[in-house]
């Protein structure tokens, strides 16, 4: 299928052609996933939120008027569903967290995704949140300022200024720290 078939599989699907939809779930699932991996930073995380993210798309592809391309539209409900999913999660490591010293357990890494500990030591996972996200969508997603700016609701002079930023900031590392 060409790039170009987008529209019309989407229109098949929202009218509940099945083939249509699992068309389209087939055609983004790698950027589904891809995404949840990039802000996640765990391909564990990025299996469970991809699949939320089908099942939220089987909800509410209906939702979706053409005010924007669909992989924005698909970008913003994966975006979504990660910072949900970064909420759930930091809630139940501070409970976690708490049980553990009360039991007097602890949770060493256990090796388990090579990928966390090359994004731990990543130079973007050190920048702000916002920067972070930001250059996720520009860089790794390849969407425009403007398609971005959609995604994470803000101006796109904000996301030009925030890859600015990220360049300022992840510049230096190979000289001196700003």
């Amino acid at each position: 299928m060409a790039v170009g078939d987008d529209p019309n599989i989407v229109k098949a699907a929202i009218a509940g052609d099945r083939d249509a939809f699992a068309a389209l779930l087939r055609r983004h699932y790698d950027r589904i996933h891809g995404l949840a991996w990039q802000l996640t930073g765990s391909r564990a995380d990025a299996d469970d939120i991809a699949q939320d993210v089908c099942c939220i798309l089987a909800e509410r592809l209906g939702d979706f008027r053409g005010d924007a391309k669909f992989t924005t539209w698909l970008c913003s409900i994966v975006f979504n569903a990660c910072r949900d999913f970064r909420r759930r999660r930091s809630a139940f490591t501070r409970f976690a967290g708490k049980l553990s010293v009360m039991a007097g357990l602890t949770n060493g890494p256990d090796g388990r995704d090579l990928y966390d500990a090359i994004w731990i030591e990543s130079a973007i996972s050190r920048l702000k949140p916002e920067l972070r996200d930001t250059a996720i969508l520009v860089a790794g997603q390849q969407l425009t300022h403007g398609e971005a700016a959609q995604v994470l609701g803000i101006a796109e002079a904000t996301v030009s200024w925030r890859m600015h930023e990220v360049r300022r900031k992840i510049a230096p590392k190979a000289g001196t720290e700003d």
